[in-house]
């Protein structure tokens, strides 16, 4: 019990001191909730939407795939007569056809794409009563023939659409027009959806390509049969045949939702990670905090020893305050990461993608994870400060607060540093020299954490080294202000270490990853340069297949050279020595070998387009022992059979195209029926001599109708690739940010903590002379330093991480490194700006106290 007030006794005594502590915990513990509250409640959004839109049994064709974006641009299909043969099983009510395709675009009378910016999907199909269950029409009516379509609401909102507007939908067997007749509202959340709505004869003839057939046949059951007893009626109606996938609802909706995990668990784990990283920094500012708080009592801590209080009660005691800090800390850090959770569905309700508040989703879990967390995280970032309070003897309560330093610790901390950071250095200089991006990625790995682990550990020794470096260069032109800075800095070396090691961790991801997007982009244009010649490139930005009205309008285009058709082929490979992969083949024009320039290692890449040829990687034909003249069986997805000849063997160092494998279209279009030949899923041209300018403009204008493409030059799509490389960046910057701000409250914390533990010194100085505004300008220089040293560290350790990465890279065709000097110098600039910031409230505080007051301090 005694143990106990003291500890409530001093956490509240010192409950300013611990206040950015608890926010460091606040946040960390904030991010992981809000991140948990997030992707649970998307997956309430995308669990209700599945079972909502599932019909009792489902049957579809065995071929289609969730989420199917088929090659040939309409998916799998059934019979209709397979309607009737279900509708005859016991315990069905009711059975329909429906039609379903992701295969199309949607756009208004100004040829403006209704789709999603978000990634999802447009939808077109026929209205059944199974659309009854998720939706319901507000506005007009069902579509009663083919000049007539319904929207959903979401749809029609974002885009002001209303009734009588005509919309245009685009598929690959041709446009369809038609007018808006009515406007339908989802039941539950629609996540970002379009969806419009044709007449059943339509949707059959213009999405699927044929009036006899359906995607899949939704089955409602009579009341008092389960799902399950449905199933089994109506797979024994289809004689079991192996043709169709019969799902219950719950199985289709899971289906769904497996299609939906993978995203939803990337996303996930990636906030956690940064998450843990905010853990990891904000748990130098508790043991700053701790250590300096345990330094400023250690004559209290004597006495409490000298009137009885045993070693184990003194260390019990300082760890209850941890607890305190980490309940106090993590509760509100449940609360805010609820909010964060809000804010962050209003963000992404903001670019297009609905959730609603309706489905926010707590576990219970939840919050018990971030409380553990929390409170965890805290008393083991507070258990080295609290051996330390129970290692002050009875006689310290005579001396001067300050615990002294261990000289031996230090030596042995030095040495383990050394020798981990030098394996580390190992490590990274191992993958620099690996010949397998497997191998190197596990050297990789463990290089970062050694060397990680080894800088943290090494700190004190680096902060006597560095600083000392930083201030000639920085504080000796301040004079005796600068050297009172330096000396304050290099004061306690194991604090300066671990407050610039905070700092070091989200800088030296930043710089990692920005060393490694700059050689992507750099590599990527290197081999853009060397490899393509095709002066345009047409392609979908969200991965739809160039239909062949589009098609057909770019090759009428003048001014043009050639125009080369790209189309990627579902095959199975069997190699002589009988083994079988599920490989794939590009099938593309002739023309194509001049648009991309591939290096062969045996053979003729021009002899791979003749009849019954192709060509392979290097990376297969070594692994299955190929040579020229060597024959693959290729069974091509949905046609024939056939026996072709390498006739080329193609080097896998690019990154572009690379282990692909090529044949002429004519050759797949000789085995693979018309009706399930792929379209093409880019398209290259080039441009007359002298005429580039003016068909850029042409073909840029031939496409004015196909929004859903972009005509872009070798210039536009580098330009494309920084762009989307940069966006990811600044999305990694973002998470990192919350790591850095806590870093900065480290560095405002040990400078607080630091003014008041030199509050008596303060007030000599002020005494024999220093005026408030050297002593300020002492303290912003001392925060400075210790920023520019934990940037130095961490931009040093980010740019051999990232040096060591890149060669990882090289090994994938991506062989340039590139150092982004300007993004370098900005964060080690903007670093002394931050060391200014985090300086102003503690120069401020110290730069007010009484004179008097603070000499008379009880140091």
């Amino acid at each position: 019990m005694t143990v106990w007030k003291t500890s409530m006794r001093n956490f509240f005594a010192h409950k300013g001191r611990m206040a950015l502590s608890a926010v460091a915990v606040l946040l960390s513990v904030a991010f992981v909730c809000g991140t948990l509250v997030f992707t649970d409640t998307m997956n309430t959004t995308f669990d209700k939407l599945f079972a909502a839109t599932s019909a009792d049994v489902t049957v579809s064709p065995k071929a289609a795939e969730v989420a199917d974006t088929p090659e040939n641009g309409k998916p799998e299909s059934l019979p209709a007569s397979l309607v009737a043969r279900v509708e005859k099983a016991d315990g069905v009510k009711e059975a329909e056809g429906g039609v379903s395709s992701m295969a199309v675009t949607v756009v208004d009378s100004h040829n403006k794409n209704m789709g999603s910016e978000t990634g999802a999907p447009t939808i077109a199909g026929n209205w059944t009563h199974n659309d009854l269950r998720s939706m319901e029409i507000t506005s007009g009516h069902a579509p009663r023939g083919p000049t007539e379509v319904m929207v959903d609401a979401d749809t029609a909102k974002k885009h002001h659409l209303k009734i009588g507007d005509e919309l245009r939908t685009i598929a690959v067997t041709g446009d369809i027009r038609a007018r808006i007749s009515g406007i339908a509202a989802f039941k539950v959340t629609n996540p970002g959806a379009a969806i419009v709505y044709l007449d059943t004869a339509t949707s059959q003839q213009k999405l699927l390509g044929s009036a006899g057939v359906f995607t899949q046949v939704s089955i409602t059951a009579e009341p008092g049969v389960s799902d399950a007893q449905l199933k089994k009626n109506v797979a024994a109606a289809l004689d079991g045949s192996a043709a169709y996938k019969v799902q219950t609802q719950k199985e289709a909706a899971e289906a769904n939702k497996d299609s939906m995990g993978s995203f939803l668990d990337v996303m996930k784990y990636a906030m956690l990670g940064f998450a843990g990283i905010a853990f990891l920094v904000g748990i130098f500012l508790i043991v700053n905090t701790f250590s300096m708080l345990v330094a400023q009592r250690t004559r209290e801590i004597g006495l409490m020893r000298a009137i009885g209080s045993s070693r184990k009660q003194v260390n019990r005691s300082v760890l209850l305050e941890a607890v305190l800090l980490g309940i106090f800390g993590s509760i509100l850090g449940v609360g805010a990461g609820i909010g964060l959770a809000v804010g962050l569905m209003k963000v992404m309700g903001a670019v297009g993608m609905e959730l609603s508040t309706q489905d926010l989703t707590i576990a219970w879990t939840t919050p018990v994870v971030g409380l553990a967390l929390g409170i965890i995280v805290t008393v083991l970032a507070a258990y080295i400060p609290a051996r330390r309070a129970g290692k002050v003897s009875p006689m310290a309560a005579l001396r001067d607060a300050g615990t002294p330093a261990d000289a031996k610790s230090g030596w042995i901390r030095a040495g383990i540093g050394l020798v981990l950071t030098g394996g580390g250095a190992a490590a990274l200089w191992a993958t620099t020299q690996a010949d397998k991006s497997s191998d190197g990625s596990l050297l990789l790995g463990l290089g970062v954490v050694l060397t990680l682990i080894g800088f943290i550990v090494i700190g004190p020794l680096l902060a006597g080294i560095v600083v000392r470096a930083l201030s000639v260069v920085v504080l000796r032109f301040f004079g005796p202000v600068g050297r009172l800075a330096e000396r304050n800095a290099l004061r306690n070396p194991r604090r300066t270490g671990a407050t610039g090691a905070a700092l070091m961790i989200g800088l030296a991801l930043v710089a990692c990853l920005s060393v490694v997007g700059s050689s992507m982009v750099a590599s990527a244009t290197d081999e853009l340069d060397k490899s393509v010649g095709a002066d345009f490139i047409v392609q979908s930005s969200s991965g739809q297949l160039i239909v062949p009205q589009a098609a057909k309008a770019l090759r009428t285009v003048p001014g043009i050279e050639h125009v080369t058709n790209y189309k990627s082929v579902s095959a199975k490979l069997t190699a002589p020595d009988g083994s079988t992969e599920d490989e794939g083949v590009v099938a593309a024009d002739p023309t194509y070998k001049e648009d991309l320039r591939r290096t062969t290692v045996a053979g003729d890449l021009a002899a791979a387009y003749g009849k019954d040829a192709m060509s392979v990687g290097n990376g297969y034909a070594t692994r299955h022992h190929l040579k020229v003249g060597d024959r693959l069986t290729v069974a091509f997805k949905g046609g024939d059979t056939a026996k072709l000849k390498i006739a080329a063997i193609t080097s896998d160092d690019t990154s572009v195209d690379n282990g692909a494998m090529y044949t002429n279209i004519k050759t797949a279009e000789s085995y693979v029926p018309a009706d399930r030949m792929p379209k093409n899923m880019i398209m290259f041209a080039k441009a007359q001599d002298g005429k580039e300018k003016q068909a850029y403009a042409a073909l840029k204008k031939s496409l004015a109708d196909y929004p859903q493409y972009k005509v872009q030059n070798q210039a536009d799509f580098k330009q494309d690739l920084k762009d989307q490389i940069g966006q990811l960046l600044n999305i990694v910057y973002g998470l990192l940010a919350l790591a850095i701000i806590v870093a900065v409250l480290g560095v405002v914390n040990t400078l607080a903590l630091s003014v008041v533990e030199r509050t008596r010194e303060i007030g000599l100085m002020r005494a024999i002379g220093l005026s408030r505004r050297q002593l300020r300008r002492m303290i912003r220089l001392e925060s400075v330093v210790i920023a520019l040293f934990g940037a130095l560290l961490g931009l040093g350790l980010g740019m051999g991480w990232g040096t060591s990465a890149q060669k990882l890279l090289a090994l994938e065709g991506l062989g340039v490194l590139e150092i982004p000097w300007p993004t370098i110098i900005t964060v080690f600039v903007a670093s002394a700006f931050v060391g200014l910031f985090a300086a102003l409230v503690p120069a401020f505080r110290a730069g007010r106290m009484n004179v008097l007051n603070a000499i008379a301090t009880d140091g």
